[in-house]
């Protein structure tokens, strides 16, 4: 599978000891670390995962969630 490049907008806030963010165009893909490096990191991991299940779930004829 080749790579792939693309751009989405990740909201992230900082809350007392915790950095939290979320991926605006893809649902359920959110996060929370104790650093923002660690917030980034961790968002782009579970982005990965969301794109990985949802084509998955587009060949086996599945219904992907809307964003």
């Amino acid at each position: 599978m080749a790579a792939m490049n693309i751009e989405c907008t990740a909201v992230i806030q900082h809350r007392g000891k915790w950095w939290i963010g979320w991926v605006e165009e893809v649902p359920g893909v959110n996060s929370q670390a104790r650093t923002r490096p660690a917030l980034l990191s961790n968002l782009r991991s579970a982005l990965r995962e969301a794109i990985e299940l949802h084509r998955k779930q587009a060949l086996e004829g599945l219904e992907i969630p809307a964003p």
